[in-house]
């Protein structure tokens, strides 16, 4: 086990494969949060089994841990939930790893953070949570090993206060084209002070808010490359879509809650907080953050999440960037009996009425398994709307990105970019897509 575990810690140090989060936690959280139940008795398939289960997701969090212990009172099998904190996942991983009470499941972002752990992760192809999958598409397989089962679809686009739209004088069903999109946030960015709020919530660029324009926003230029070219991944981004990120780069930091030299600061509760508090009209970010807007006093009859538009594609029929980094993996190296009980757990999360209800209600997640509970998520209703519509959604490729350390060059660059908006600084930025991209897939490679 110790050399399995040296050589994941040398991989992940190489290419720094770090899943990132969707949705954000505090900065200052610490680095995971536990809660321990107690076996009362086993179960007959796993006798004596506990589980372990390293959560990826901050914003599920309490969710989880209320799961746990629903299936503890039910089983008196043990369910301890560790939740990283956000952006710390990988570096938990390996620390958690590397203890004699490891995780007995965890969670890779694809084929990229599968590289690093596969040695780790138990064959699932005969358990029953693989039996219960809808579609092969979403395991990660390599002939007929099974090493990973996504387990929530979800989207992410710009979500819009339909209520402040209506108040400049705009009907958000009539933004369906990059152009239309920035016409109407310079229109409220030049009235901005009679309206009482801006366009966009800040582009945050510290670690609790980055990924969502160095990773999300940054598969835009990805997705439209592959589709031109036919392809699915590549070891040499070419960039020919770069143009179009500089746009919608340019619209959300120039059309902002704040100064874009100040952007370095800003968190991701900030720009959450400026949605909420109705300063801005758009925000970019994903359908698990649906439930934290509506605790927050939105409403269904605020909300809509339109999709990303850069000026490139068939705009009138694109839907929301829709996909999933989220692949559950069983830990092959913990005991039989933990192995077995983590394997019952799953089962019992994706079948039982509890636990669909739970994925669906609490966590607003879209399972893609035969029992799955309709999810009451207005932003996975509105991904289902166009999808029925023929809109076609924008698929998640941003996990054939070759490393943390190539969207760490992107993100600086990007930021250093808003704060002195110069051709030089431009350019900076595509040789950190491009060039960076090539360098780090071959260190991975």
């Amino acid at each position: 086990m110790k050399k399995k575990l040296l050589s994941a810690l040398l991989s992940v140090a190489m290419v720094a494969t770090l899943l990132v989060g969707c949705g954000g936690a505090k900065e200052e959280a610490p680095a995971a949060t536990t809660e321990d139940a107690t076996a009362t008795e086993s179960t007959a398939s796993a006798e004596g089994g506990s589980v372990y289960y390293l959560n990826f997701k901050p914003e599920q969090d309490q969710a989880w841990q209320d799961l746990a212990a629903a299936y503890t009172a039910e089983t008196g099998v043990e369910v301890t939930v560790v939740t990283a904190a956000s952006g710390q996942y990988e570096t938990t991983l390996m620390s958690e790893m590397g203890k004699s009470s490891a995780p007995t499941l965890f969670q890779v972002n694809g084929p990229v953070g599968l590289a690093n752990w596969k040695d780790y992760c138990y064959d699932l192809a005969g358990s029953d949570v693989y039996a219960e999958l809808t579609n092969d598409a979403f395991a990660l397989k390599e002939g007929d090993t099974v090493y990973g089962i996504g387990y929530v679809i979800e989207s992410y686009g710009i979500i819009a206060n339909k209520t402040l739209l209506a108040q400049a004088g705009y009907d958000v069903a009539e933004i369906d084209s990059f152009e239309d999109l920035k016409a109407c946030a310079e229109d409220i960015t030049a009235r901005s002070a009679e309206l009482g709020f801006s366009a966009f919530s800040s582009a945050g660029m510290d670690s609790s808010s980055d990924w969502r324009f160095k990773t999300h926003l940054a598969n835009l230029p990805i997705y439209f490359e592959y589709q031109a070219d036919g392809i699915g991944s590549t070891s040499a981004i070419k960039g020919d879509f770069l143009a179009n990120y500089k746009m919608i780069w340019d619209l959300y930091i120039n059309n902002s809650t704040c100064d874009p030299a100040s952007l370095s600061a800003k968190t991701g509760d900030d720009s959450k907080a400026d949605f909420i508090g109705k300063k801005a009209a758009f925000y970019q970010n994903g359908s698990w953050e649906y439930n934290g807007l509506i605790e927050g006093g939105l409403t269904d009859e605020d909300l809509v999440m339109i999709p990303i538009y850069v000026g490139a594609g068939d705009e009138a029929n694109q839907g929301l960037c829709t996909g999933t980094e989220n692949y559950w993996c069983v830990n092959s190296e913990a005991d039989a009996a933990d192995i077995q009980a983590t394997l019952d757990f799953l089962a019992w999360c994706v079948t039982s009425e509890a636990g669909t209800t739970a994925m669906a209600t609490d966590m607003g997640f879209v399972i893609p398994f035969k029992n799955a509970a309709e999810s009451p998520n207005l932003f996975v209703k509105q991904d289902t709307e166009y999808t029925a519509a023929g809109k076609n959604p924008v698929s998640w490729n941003f996990t054939t990105m070759p490393s943390e350390e190539w969207k760490n060059g992107v993100g600086s660059a990007l930021t250093a970019y808003a704060a002195e908006q110069t051709d030089a600084n431009w350019d900076a930025v595509v040789a950190a897509f491009v060039d960076g991209w090539a360098t780090e897939y071959s260190l991975a490679n």
